[in-house]
């Protein structure tokens, strides 16, 4: 068995990082499908999870849940997917993400502690069933 260099390593994670970005779902699932980690994060901690949330791709985002990955994964920062999605206001990743079980209160600070940063009472409401 021979051994991938690492700089191909490295190159393969950074395109997926960037399928995650600019929410190339079809791309992104195949790659996923073909034995990438659904949970694959960078040198940050993010998730391929966190980074499709945080640019606003529910598709992408619901793509990845399908296959396994965590909704719930925080960053190194404790900073969830849910958090982000909340902090940057992207309403149908926040729906997506709670339909694939996140948990609104994991997290620091929590999208739960973020809608209430932000006076986001409606999204209070939302959560108050998850």
């Amino acid at each position: 068995m021979s051994e991938v260099p690492d700089s191909e390593v490295i190159e393969l994670a950074t395109k997926v990082f960037d399928l995650a970005r600019q929410g190339e779902t079809e791309a992104l699932a195949a790659y996923v499908d073909a034995g990438v980690p659904a949970n694959l994060t960078n040198d940050r901690g993010d998730t391929l999870v966190m980074l499709a949330a945080y640019h606003g791709h529910a598709a992408a985002v619901q793509a990845l849940l399908a296959r396994g990955a965590e909704p719930n994964r925080a960053n190194d920062r404790g900073q969830t997917p849910l958090a982000g999605a909340v902090f940057k206001g992207e309403d149908a990743v926040i729906r997506a993400l709670l339909a694939g079980g996140a948990d609104p209160h994991a997290g620091t600070p929590s999208a739960a502690d973020t809608a209430r940063m932000f006076g986001k009472t409606e999204l209070l409401e939302l959560f108050e069933g998850h």
